[in-house]
């Protein structure tokens, strides 16, 4: 037996008697389970990999014969068990899961069997991809409607409860009642209500109040969780946070300000569930210095939320969490042991229900935070909550529109390589003597490859070294001179040999760029003769090399 417990305090017992497989094995796979979730944070997680467990067992359980024990694995079940999963994104996450569970054994660690457990898995294929443009328009906008009426609707209501606590009000009249009325469900939760013979209960003031709705009767100081939804919709797409941030984010505090009476600034702490023990928890400023600035947001998620999280705090002092809202009914157990429990009649976070169904009523196709998380993070072009591999393996490289928005970049980049190449003029410079940090080439000394226009995928140059009179980085001194012009002369000699269109093919723009670094701008052409005197066999090898193409880079 097994017992995971999550930073909340909350537990789970995985007993591993119930695994098809034999007594050791079940000890063995306990002991490691065990090993392994010392470092967990979450009870999730302690699920995720119960559940991969089982798949697992099940698996050798149905072997001609099934090991006794981890020593009585081979590396051909291993093998099976990698063939039968390494074609999907989920069968990935399974052989990463019992790879990490099984490595926790020590007799595991040396042997075929940990060569095996040790085969590189193939990174999963992101299933989301960034929003479009259009796309997340629409989404932006469905939430910013919806966020911004609660916000206008529940700021209406404060403004006329805090009129009536303060007397402003006549009493007797219209508001004054509406504000009577307020005044309970601040403190409640709910508005008056009356008990009807069926023993169901009903708003007393729904005449009143202008009907019975949500938004007309406990909404008008709460947001309900669609309105919640909305706003993390909102927080998702304007700073990147996951979906799980919302339900223990505190709320932000404001940072002294240094005698700023303009902006504020909020300290927002973010929960990384993947960082380890130790590093959950990180702070973001973020400033709310006008209508348009990023803490605007903030600063409206705390006006809408306020009642909320005054009544939480009075049925349960110490509690202070932005994302609250009004549940609509109790909830008859707590399950989602990750997650906060409700304080009746208050909710926190929002959970992958909610964000379903706030999609599916707005018709918006899937949930919507990780293609969220996934656009800003691209958008902003730096990690995120997630470290820089992290940022470019699994957000940036896979992403289908940082893809065809990357096209162009490429294109230009080759188009203006291809230009480069067709320029007939020597690109590089003409210097007095060598440099001794510049590396040599055939042709010329190469003032860094890194920079070439000409890259290779693994870095470098990719260029030919006739290319390299083309180059930006390419540097001559008196010491090419020689092998340059002796290649010159060689090239002047296949125009008696060569038709017309294989010359101008292949040899025309290296005569073109030879001879504008011969002229009078460049080395001059007194020098350029005086080099052919100085020509020695080690340059009539490299030219013959050169030539014959077979002088590869």
């Amino acid at each position: 037996m097994v017992t995971v417990t999550n930073k909340a305090g909350y537990e789970k017992k995985y007993d591993f008697a119930e695994l098809s497989v034999a007594e050791p094995m079940q000890r063995s796979l306990a002991r490691a389970f065990a090993v392994r979730s010392r470092k967990w944070n979450n009870l999730k997680t302690a699920r995720n990999n119960w559940s991969r467990l089982v798949l697992f067992t099940e698996f050798l359980s149905k072997l001609d014969s099934p090991p006794e024990d981890l020593t009585g694995l081979t590396v051909a079940m291993l093998q099976s068990w990698r063939d039968e999963n390494i074609g999907t994104n989920n069968g990935k996450a399974k052989l990463g899961v019992i790879r990490k569970l099984l490595q926790q054994d020590a007799r595991l660690t040396v042997g075929p069997v940990a060569e095996e457990l040790a085969r590189r898995i193939p990174r999963s294929t992101p299933s989301k991809q960034s929003y479009g443009e259009a796309e997340r328009d629409r989404v932006v906008l469905t939430a910013q409607r919806q966020f911004r009426s609660a916000w206008l609707r529940i700021g209406e209501n404060t403004r006329l409860l805090n009129r009536w606590r303060a007397g402003d009000v006549t009493e007797g009249s219209r508001e004054w009642r509406i504000g009577k009325i307020l005044d309970q469900l601040a403190r409640t939760g709910d508005v008056p209500r009356t008990r009807y013979p069926s023993g169901q209960y009903g708003v007393k003031n729904y005449a009143l109040l202008g009907g019975r709705a949500p938004e007309k009767t406990w909404g008008r100081l709460f947001l309900i969780p669609a309105e919640l939804t909305a706003l993390a919709v909102l927080l998702t797409d304007r700073f990147g946070w996951n979906l799980s941030q919302y339900d223990r984010m505190p709320v932000p505090t404001t940072a002294p300000s240094a005698g700023e009476k303009t902006s504020v600034t909020y300290q927002v702490q973010i929960e990384k569930h993947r960082a380890g023990q130790g590093s959950w928890f990180s702070t973001e400023n973020v400033t709310d210095s006008g209508a348009d600035s990023r803490g605007r947001l903030i600063t409206q998620a705390r006006e809408a939320t306020a009642h909320g999280r005054a009544l939480a705090h009075h049925l349960k002092p110490g509690m202070d969490l932005l994302m609250v809202a009004r549940a609509y009914q109790p909830e008859k157990v707590h399950t989602d042991l990750d997650r906060p429990a409700q304080v009746w009649p208050v909710t926190f976070g929002v959970s992958d229900k909610m964000s379903k169904t706030w999609a599916r009523n707005n018709k918006l196709g899937g949930a919507p935070f990780q293609r969220s998380r996934r656009t800003t993070v691209t958008h902003e072009g730096r990690p995120l909550q997630h470290t820089q591999g992290t940022h470019e393996s699994v957000y940036v490289l896979p992403d289908k529109n940082v893809q065809r928005a990357s096209r162009g970049v490429f294109t230009e980049g080759a188009q203006e390589a291809w230009e480069l190449a067709q320029a007939t003029v020597f690109g590089g410079k003409v210097t007095d003597k060598p440099d001794p940090e510049h590396q040599e080439t055939a042709t010329a000394d190469c003032e860094d490859e890194e920079s070439s226009p000409w890259p290779t995928p693994a870095g470098g140059c990719g260029a030919d070294f006739l290319l390299c009179l083309a180059c930006p980085c390419a540097h001559v001194h008196p010491g090419h001179h020689p092998r340059l012009a002796h290649l010159h002369q060689q090239i002047l000699s296949l125009r008696s040999v060569l038709d017309d269109h294989t010359f101008r093919e292949r040899w025309n723009d290296h005569l073109l760029r030879l001879e504008d670094l011969s002229s009078d701008k460049k080395v001059g052409p007194v020098a350029w003769k005086a080099a052919l005197a100085r020509v020695s066999d080690t340059d009539r090898t490299i030219v013959q090399l050169l030539m014959k193409e077979d002088f590869a880079p």
